[in-house]
């Protein structure tokens, strides 16, 4: 899955155009830098590649997220609602701008179940955020829907599902913005960065400025830029967008690499009846990093994965319902409020409330669903094999199973 697995003379090319100048930072310095502009480089091939009339580079997914937020007016109080499966850095932006993290149920998209988000809407709503998980895609058209009757912001996390689209646009283009994360194990890498995409040219103007210390970035003089509003440094370095402006150049082969694989395994996994698979909204439209597979039970998957445990071949096949990262299950500091400096009241109700929240309709999906990761270096034997041995692993446990009963 990873863009890390194909990192080569492109990307050294870039970072060495970088260390002969010396100039790392994204800003000034302009002589020296012998035109040498990698960050803007790769913004204008962010929109290019993606369809977005603007782009902002972050130093990570997580920053691009909280800059979307604060730049898009969500602060104290306003309540996000977001799906109870994502990563830890979804929630993590959402408290970092005031903002109350509301989790609801997901559905066999894996993302927000719309149905669920009408239910959970209240007067402190100010945002839907969708998480596009494991290379698909939300039910866009109907979260849209629901933002539109109730005036409210869509910002899609789609750090994710870089390179997914949902009828013919790419997932981060179509709400009010939308970010992709570019970290170490997404499907393009700078080895850390994040981008906010839009297409208002008022929310990447305040972008540009929020994530440089409030700089309006008019002058030729940096020094002497002002402050409109209040920034931070959550800037990109030229190394990490050089690392970048390679692996885009490479993301329609790494896609193309990634269907093939998703499709040839998926076939091998068809072959056990028992065996479902994830509900993608637009099917054409999926990156293919993941393969998210079913089976009838919790205790048939939890059998599975002692037995894929025992066999050494677990790993690559994620059992999200255990993980710590990515399920509300295993987020105890979350709802035991373990921050490190004082949360609004309204946002440490919130997270004490998730504690006895019911999440078993997210439950009754994740513990029955793996996500296998798919290799953009595996042979077509490797795929094979790794295809039988899952095949081979749930045929095993569901034989067992029929004996005992």
């Amino acid at each position: 899955m990873p863009g890390f697995e194909l990192f080569g003379d492109e990307e050294r090319k870039e970072v060495n155009d970088v260390l002969e100048t010396g100039i790392i930072m994204r800003y000034g310095f302009d002589g020296p830098r012998k035109g040498n502009w990698k960050a803007k480089e790769l913004e204008q091939a962010i929109c290019e590649r993606f369809g977005s009339k603007y782009a902002q580079l972050t130093s990570s997914g997580t920053t691009a997220l909280t800059t979307a937020m604060a730049v898009l007016g969500i602060g104290y109080g306003d309540e996000i609602i977001m799906p109870s499966f994502t990563f830890v850095a979804s929630f993590e932006a959402v408290l970092s701008v005031g903002a109350v993290p509301v989790l609801v149920d997901i559905d066999e998209t894996l993302t927000l179940n719309p149905a669920a988000v009408r239910k959970a809407i209240t007067s402190k709503t100010k945002c839907i955020m969708p998480v596009h998980m494991c290379g698909s895609m939300a039910d866009i058209d109907e979260l849209k829907k629901i933002c539109d009757e109730h005036n409210l912001i869509l910002l899609e996390d789609a750090c994710q599902s870089i390179g997914a689209t949902y009828k013919g646009k790419a997932v981060g283009t179509i709400g009010h913005a939308g970010t992709f994360s570019f970290d170490f194990v997404k499907t393009i890498t700078c080895g850390e960065g994040g981008v906010v995409m839009t297409n208002s040219e008022d929310v990447y103007t305040k972008c540009d400025g929020y994530t440089d210390h409030g700089h309006d970035h008019l002058g030729v003089d940096r020094g002497a830029d002002l402050h409109p509003f209040i920034g931070y440094n959550y800037r990109i370095s030229e190394l990490h967008a050089a690392v970048g402006l390679a692996q885009i150049r490479k993301l329609d082969g790494f896609l193309a690499t990634l269907k093939k694989t998703h499709t040839q395994l998926k076939e091998i996994l068809s072959q056990v009846p028992e065996v479902s698979f994830r509900a993608i909204p637009d099917p054409n439209g999926d990156s293919c990093t993941h393969l998210s597979w079913f089976l009838p039970t919790a205790e048939l998957m939890q059998a599975v994965v002692a037995e894929l445990k025992a066999q050494n071949i677990l790993a690559g096949n994620f059992y999200w319902f255990d993980n710590n990262w990515h399920y509300v299950r295993k987020w105890d500091h979350l709802k035991q409020v373990k921050s490190l400096y004082r949360l609004s009241d309204a946002q440490e109700g919130a997270l004490k409330k998730l504690a006895t929240q019911d999440f078993s309709a997210s439950d009754a999906i994740m513990n029955r669903c793996i996500s296998t990761s798919i290799g953009l270096l595996w042979t077509d034997e490797q795929i094979k094999e790794k295809g039988e041995k899952l095949v081979a692993a749930i045929k095993k446990v569901l034989k067992a199973q029929s004996v005992s009963a």
